[in-house]
């Protein structure tokens, strides 16, 4: 367990998730499930068993700090690594890695996202001590794949060599596919969703970042001297802006010709919009979510109803609806337009002010 590390990418906008989550207060910090913990405080003590707390890393945005250190205060405050700037993927992923490795050059690393479901935890576990073990031991980059459930556009997906049955060589990422594609490679079984959990030992991602990547891994390459000194923080801020806008799918799994993948049932959603949480949730008898006990709904079927705790609503005659008050926005439109929050959010930004975004 001592050279294995665990990075929690909580960076993200969860855009969405609107108008629930916010820029100042993104999904992963928050009760979107009514549990009373965050995502990402869920996601932290998943990997409990995994990893030492002094082995977790938190990757978020620097305006994130103080939320990070409240919901997980057990993390020591030189593993929150902040990011200037938001430039997707690799290059906080390449930051991490370097930053491990100036630690532990013999490090295994599980990079998972802090927004995700995952209900079967101990078959998750099972999975992951599977890949950590494996990239121990093999130059390899190993990914979580998803056993798809249905014909999902959302996703990007893993076209996999089914002749080997724990550990299986990958042929190629796709990405995501329009309908007609999705059910044959659903019909197919040769294919996996992408989850974004990825595994591998700290000396064959830093290769392939110095070999796919290396205008990521040039910058983040100089700082080994740094990392861990008085003078990290002011090297991240000079350089990171000056990475590529790139994921780490593009970056390198796409290119990597090391990737393997582990099949994975484990209960998962990646709770990107409110038409998957509304899957995950409990439904009454007309197959409506909810996520308090003061609702009364009146014929109203197959909708999603989130309020703020302590709020009172009578909503009658809706079907397929999402309802969402989050105290400053109430929105309510129809499942199928669901597509266009993004787009709605900035109307009412533009309208109104960037407060409500």
């Amino acid at each position: 367990m001592k050279n294995t590390y665990v990075l929690l990418m909580a960076g993200g906008l969860g855009s969405r998730f609107w108008p629930k989550s916010r820029e100042d207060l993104p999904k992963q910090f928050i009760d979107i499930l009514g549990t009373g913990e965050s995502l990402l405080q869920q996601t932290a003590k998943r990997f409990d068993g995994i990893c030492l707390k002094e082995n977790m890393f938190v990757l978020t945005n620097e305006k994130y700090l103080n939320l990070v250190q409240a919901q997980l205060p057990e993390i020591p405050q030189e593993n929150l690594l902040l990011e200037p700037s938001r430039n997707n993927t690799a290059p906080c992923i390449a930051y991490a890695c370097y930053k491990i490795f100036s630690i532990n050059p013999e490090a295994n690393i599980v990079v998972s996202p802090s927004d995700q479901l995952i209900l079967k935890e101990g078959e998750f576990k099972t999975k992951i001590n599977l890949a950590v073990s494996f990239a121990a031991n093999n130059n390899a980059l190993i990914t979580l794949g998803i056993t798809p459930t249905r014909p999902d556009t959302g996703y990007g997906y893993i076209q996999y060599d089914l002749t080997t049955s724990d550990i299986c060589k990958v042929n190629q990422f796709l990405e995501k596919p329009a309908f007609e594609k999705a059910q044959l490679y659903l019909s197919s079984g040769e294919y996996l969703w992408n989850a974004g959990i990825f595994i591998w030992n700290v000396k064959s991602i830093l290769k392939s970042l110095e070999n796919l990547a290396p205008e990521v891994a040039i910058i983040f390459k100089q700082g080994l001297p740094i990392y861990g000194t008085e003078n990290e923080a002011d090297f991240i801020k000079e350089h990171y802006p000056k990475s590529p806008n790139i994921s780490i799918d593009y970056a390198i799994m796409e290119k990597a010709s090391n990737v393997y993948t582990i099949p994975a049932s484990i209960g998962w959603s990646d709770l990107g919009t409110w038409a998957s949480l509304f899957e995950v949730m409990p439904k009454d008898e007309q197959s409506n979510a909810t996520n308090c006990d003061s609702t009364i709904l009146l014929d109203t079927q197959n909708s999603m109803v989130h309020l703020p705790k302590g709020k009172v609503a009578l909503i009658k005659g809706l079907s397929d609806y999402i309802v969402v008050d989050d105290g400053k926005v109430l929105m309510i439109v129809p499942k199928s337009d669901e597509q266009s929050i993004k787009q709605w959010s900035k109307q009412i930004s533009d309208n109104f002010g960037k407060e409500y975004c």
